[in-house]
This record gives structure tokens, sequence and C-alpha cells, in this order.
């Protein structure tokens, strides 16, 4: 029901042209667990909107440096609004939740023509640099303004203004944060802790 309303709004938003789809943005950020969180039955859980896909962890919990954590994996728009969430156990890699990312929150229109969910330009920080990730972009039509780790060739015509915006998304995650259901998870079930955060997110759009 929360994911319904959530689309609802981005979908109005976006006849009234409000969603920037010129830059999105993509980020990663590692939640701390309760140990209330612990011990749920072994079984699928939602972990991403429409659609579930178990991770290695089917509740999204795992342990990271952070101790026993869940990451949540945020797309924003332009604007810092967030578009798409998915949660994976705390010691999955950025690059993991990648693709799902980019392939949830499809925008219906309320004319003819596709759900849009394809953004103009990409920005992301080192831990999305990969060769995997630059061709999916490619193939799809999307710039990718990635920072190259060290070891990668460097590239001249690399967008540093647009990379510069990459605050967007850590400013939304910051946002998203202050919800202590959200900055804490409680919830056994990932299923259940999404639903927090899409309830975050809605009064975001609201």
């Amino acid at each position: 029901m929360w994911e319904r309303v959530l689309a609802a709004l981005q979908g109005q938003a976006d006849d009234e042209g409000e969603i920037d789809w010129r830059l999105h943005h993509v980020d990663g950020s590692i939640v701390r667990a309760h140990q209330h969180a612990a011990g749920s039955k072994k079984g699928l859980s939602c972990l991403k909107q429409e659609e579930a896909k178990p991770t290695e962890d089917q509740e999204a919990l795992g342990v990271s440096w952070g101790g026993f954590s869940t990451k949540i994996h945020l797309r924003a728009e332009g604007r810092g609004k967030p578009m798409a969430i998915i949660v994976t156990a705390g010691e999955s890699h950025e690059q993991s939740a990648f693709q799902a990312l980019m392939e949830t929150a499809a925008i219906k229109r309320t004319g003819r023509g596709r759900p849009r969910i394809r953004p103009g330009r990409v920005v992301g920080d080192k831990g999305y640099s990969s060769k995997k990730i630059r061709t999916y972009l490619r193939r799809r039509g999307i710039r990718a303004v990635i920072a190259r780790q060290k070891n990668e060739r460097q590239v001249a015509h690399f967008d540093k203004e647009a990379y510069r915006e990459r605050n967007m998304v850590e400013r939304t995650i910051n946002r998203l944060k202050q919800f202590r259901r959200v900055a804490t998870r409680y919830e056994k079930r990932a299923v259940n802790y999404r639903a927090m955060l899409t309830i975050a997110a809605i009064v975001l759009w609201v």
C-alpha cells in the first residue's frame, strides 16, 4: 500500500514537471540493526518495490564494520527526492544492488507512452566504478558521471560540475535517517523495514 502511495506521488510530480530526469544520483549507506531485529524465520522478503528479490541474506541483515547492520541503496532524482530504495545486508557492496536500483520505480504516465525510468545521467562515487556498470549504462543510453578508481584509466572529459552535485543524495539519506525507525532498524523482516523507508520517502515527497 505504501509503495502505491509513493508511486502515485511520484507520478503526480512527474506530470507537473517536478522530477529532474537529467541527472540522478545513487549512493548506499549502512544503518545499525538493533538486536531485536535478529531471529526472524527464514523466508523470501520484499527487498525492492514491486518485486521480491533475495540477496545472500534474505532478511537484509549482515555484519559490516558497523556491526550488525543493513545497507540502504538509494536513487534520487536531480532535486534530491527519493526515487527508488533497496535494502541488502550491511556488508553488501554498492554495485550488487545497482542494476535493480536503476530498474525500480518506473513512473507511469497519465497519457500514452511507456513508463519513464531512465535518467539522462547517473552520478555515483568510486564505489560504483566498474566496467560492468559503465557497460550497463551505455547500453541504455545513460551517461555515467562516476569517479574512477586510482588504478583505472582516467578520462579528460569527466563532468566535475555534475559530480559535485552528488551531495544531493547524501543529504537525502541524512533526511531519511532523521526518522528513528530508519536510522536504527528494529524490524525483523526486511519487508517491514522497507515499509518504514517508504513511509519516510513519502513524507519527503509530500
